[in-house]
């Protein structure tokens, strides 16, 4: 079996039968996301590694109740991640400033700064930043909705199979979430509008 060409499904069962290549295949496919999920959630890079590190200990010893009849594997390991990620943030309560985190990508957060419309006052990084920041401002139950819909790219089938709600709860939770995060960028808007007024004057000045 060449692991990089099989399916989850294949790699999850030669794991289980000792094949310490496959779940280094899965490590690799599955690392990146699960990071990228953890680290968009709680703004932290070491509590997201610390995280990642989590899951993949957590497969390793369960990996018998994984069910591929109700869902991917991705979907589970994702949350697994979102267990340890509420978790860890009820625990620490653990909010970061954005500038203190590594880039997540860039690419995910450039997509819901679309998704939200135009930020034509500000600039694309600036825009970028701000969003990162009012994703960290959610509350949980809206955040964990828009970096799985809208920065993962997940669907809201396999959304919904993460968080274990149903579909319709996914679609509401994320309507409500990018108002919210609409009304969070308002202020950025209104400020960069302001001072961009304020340099134009002065240059009549």
């Amino acid at each position: 079996m060449k692991p990089d060409n099989s399916s989850d499904s294949e790699l999850l069962q030669a794991m289980r039968a000792g094949d310490e290549e496959a779940l280094a295949a899965l490590y690799r496919r599955r690392q990146p996301g699960i990071y990228r999920f953890a680290l968009q959630m709680c703004g932290s890079p070491e509590l997201a590694e610390d995280i990642t590190q989590e899951v993949f200990m957590v497969l390793m010893r369960e990996a018998h109740t994984f069910d591929d009849a109700r869902g991917s594997l991705s979907a589970f390991l994702m949350g697994i991640a979102r267990h340890h990620v509420l978790r860890r943030l009820q625990r620490e309560r653990f909010y970061v400033s954005m500038n203190e985190t590594s880039d997540d990508g860039g690419t995910s957060s450039e997509t819901l700064v679309t998704t939200l419309g135009p930020l034509d006052e500000m600039s694309r990084a600036e825009a970028i930043e701000a969003v990162k920041r009012a994703v960290l401002a959610l509350p949980e139950r809206y955040r964990e909705v828009v970096v799985l819909c809208d920065l993962q790219e997940m669907s809201y089938v396999e959304t919904a199979e993460v968080l274990g709600c149903a579909v319709g709860t996914v679609r509401s939770r994320l309507h409500r979430a990018r108002a919210l995060l609409i009304e969070k960028l308002r202020p950025a808007r209104e400020e960069d509008a302001a001072s961009a007024a304020v340099k134009s004057t002065r240059c009549f000045a």
